[in-house]
């Protein structure tokens, strides 16, 4: 199967929608809505024993999430690294004095092409929270050990995808597992 064409649906804030036309390879064809979406980081801050969170308002569940600190790469071409420290340094006041990458993931493949970069931030240097956006203003910086954090993720406390995955790599390498 491939693409072979593909139009601008709509176009709101960060993202558009395109809808895609495909050949099925037996010349049949067929469309896909498709959001197309800037991409992403998120990082998790560890810090000696403990992981640093951040509880926040999301909108379009309209619930408070306990989530890793993330965010859009904001500039088109931006590279992950420095979008990662940044997003770390806005959300919890910490900069990463180390950072490693421990995944990518595509959030749900069936209609967008959302791509994050996950990634362990350690060696901690705190300088100040700088919130970008209202969600980001009322946000609450929360310390978990990581006994805490396994117990929020067996009780259902963290539902976020890219916070699972990334705390189940950063708990697997702590267990010495280095094969997520």
């Amino acid at each position: 199967m491939s693409r072979i064409g593909s139009r601008v649906a709509a176009e709101v804030a960060f993202l558009s929608v395109d809808i895609d036309r495909f050949s099925d390879g037996d010349g049949g064809e067929f469309e896909r809505a498709v959001i197309r979406h800037p991409g992403a980081v998120a990082v998790v801050p560890v810090d000696d024993e403990r992981v640093v969170l951040v509880r926040q308002f999301r909108a379009p569940l309209n619930e408070v999430m306990l989530e890793i600190p993330a965010g859009k790469l904001d500039v088109d071409g931006e590279d992950r690294r420095p979008a990662a420290i940044r997003e770390c340094e806005e959300e919890t006041g910490f900069r990463p004095g180390s950072l490693e990458h421990l995944r990518t993931i595509h959030t749900t493949p069936g209609f967008t092409d959302e791509r994050i970069d996950i990634y362990m931030a350690t060696d901690l240097i705190e300088v100040g929270a700088s919130p970008d956006g209202i969600e980001e203003h009322h946000a609450e910086i929360v310390c978990l050990t990581f006994d805490e954090v396994m117990e929020a993720m067996s009780d259902g406390s963290i539902t976020d995808a890219k916070t699972l995955i990334g705390l189940a790599d950063v708990l697997s390498r702590r267990a010495g597992d280095e094969t997520p």
